[in-house]
């Protein structure tokens, strides 16, 4: 069969396709044949630079895939050969709050076996059947940042229809939880170097939208934009040089969503902003299979279609992960795996 590979790291990172051996189903396990993937900036910082370890590479990339049950090992109940399946980011786990335990493993990343092959194999428990209506690449982008942005918007401050989110750029979290925002009622303000991109992202329901090129002051804007109050709940994916102007932008009593690392991993921080504001800061790396499961229903009922900016041939990996460093998308970028 064959595999994506991280051959060697790098900006950008070497990527071949290679031959392996078809993997056979343990008991409790299920072989599932990939259909599409998706890539996650989470991807290319592990080719860029690994885990941090010694002789990182090669390694198979990709947490976030759709594809078909080919096989089931032994004890398997839940899923029967045909069926439709989505990969999940942490296989352990299932609900819950987080701990070691259910971070133990985390798909796509040196010493962790990614989806990124013709067959790949996870427990019974770390599966989970897709909406109905989404298709394969669709379906495909799931994983990892629709889950993020479920999480961030319906688990961390528990906001009642009204209330102001504010999405930092138009990538794949950010468009996710502008449209959970949407369905949840909530007023959405969301930020981007493009108008253009700005543009796009009114006409699929941010109410408010600020370009931080030209309003580089951009907390200050989203304070005038909610009568001084400052907004409820901030999706935080910009990392060390957004996170200050975050604090600046959120209410008394609000909360931070923090996500990403964009904008780089370290930076001073007034930590009286956090503390005299009361505010609640969260740390959020994806979610559990419940979350997942809850998010579905969320999308079954509203019938919300995660945005594909760019679907790649599976031999166009190296491609993806180019439009990827370039961050000229919206939304999601696909690998087609057929």
């Amino acid at each position: 069969m064959w595999a994506w590979s991280i051959k060697e790291l790098g900006d950008p990172p070497r990527v071949a396709i290679v031959e392996r051996e078809r993997p056979a189903p343990k008991p409790g396990d299920v072989v599932v044949r990939l259909t599409a993937a998706s890539l996650n900036y989470r991807d290319l910082e592990l080719g860029r630079r690994g885990a941090g370890r010694p002789l990182d590479a090669p390694f198979t990339p990709l947490s976030d895939g759709c594809g078909v049950v080919e096989a089931v090992g032994d004890g398997v109940t839940t899923w029967k050969i045909g069926d439709r399946v989505c990969s999940t980011f942490f296989p352990n786990w299932t609900a819950g709050d987080v701990d070691h335990l259910s971070r133990g493993i985390v798909l796509g990343m040196p010493g962790f076996e990614g989806i990124g092959q013709e067959f790949f194999v996870l427990p019974e428990r770390a599966l989970i059947a897709p909406p109905a209506f989404l298709t394969d690449e669709e379906a495909a982008t799931l994983t990892c940042a629709g889950v993020t942005a479920w999480r961030a918007v319906n688990e961390v401050a528990r906001l009642r229809p009204g209330a102001t989110v504010l999405l930092q750029g138009t990538g794949g979290v950010s468009i996710f939880a502008l449209q959970f925002a949407k369905a949840a009622g909530l007023r959405t303000i969301i930020t981007s170097s493009s108008d253009e991109k700005l543009a796009k992202a009114r006409a699929i329901g941010a109410d408010e939208t600020i370009n931080y090129r030209s309003t580089p002051k951009w907390a200050t804007e989203a304070r005038k934009l909610t009568d001084g109050r400052g907004v409820d709940l901030v999706v935080e994916v910009g990392g060390a040089d957004t996170l200050q102007q975050s604090l600046r932008a959120v209410r008394v009593g609000g909360a931070i969503a923090v996500i990403g690392i964009l904008s780089g991993r370290q930076q001073e921080i007034d930590v009286t902003s956090i503390f005299s504001a009361n505010v609640t800061i969260s740390g959020i790396s994806v979610g559990s299979h419940a979350m997942f499961a809850a998010m579905n229903r969320a999308i079954e009922t509203h019938r919300i279609r995660p945005l594909v900016s760019a679907t790649f041939a599976r031999t166009d990996i190296s491609d993806a992960y180019a439009a990827m460093a370039a961050a000229g998308h919206m939304g999601k970028l696909v690998i087609t795996a057929r």
